[in-house]
């Protein structure tokens, strides 16, 4: 997978949690990829921008 433009992010509320945290880029077309702050080189998850959204709306709103 091709990773080049990626711009990751990390949620402003993982400041104090010593780094057990995601981070996120939605960026590219047609996916949104999803790491671990920790151990960025270990692998990244790849979803589709609506299964993601949905994911996302579910932790919001159980």
């Amino acid at each position: 997978m091709d990773l080049t433009g990626a711009r990751w992010r990390t949620s402003t509320r993982s400041g104090s949690n010593n780094g057990a945290c995601i981070e996120v880029a939605d960026n590219l077309p047609g996916r949104v990829l999803v790491r671990d702050t920790k151990d960025r080189t270990g692998g990244t998850l790849a979803f589709a921008p609506t299964a993601w959204h949905t994911f996302v709306t579910h932790l919001k709103h159980p």
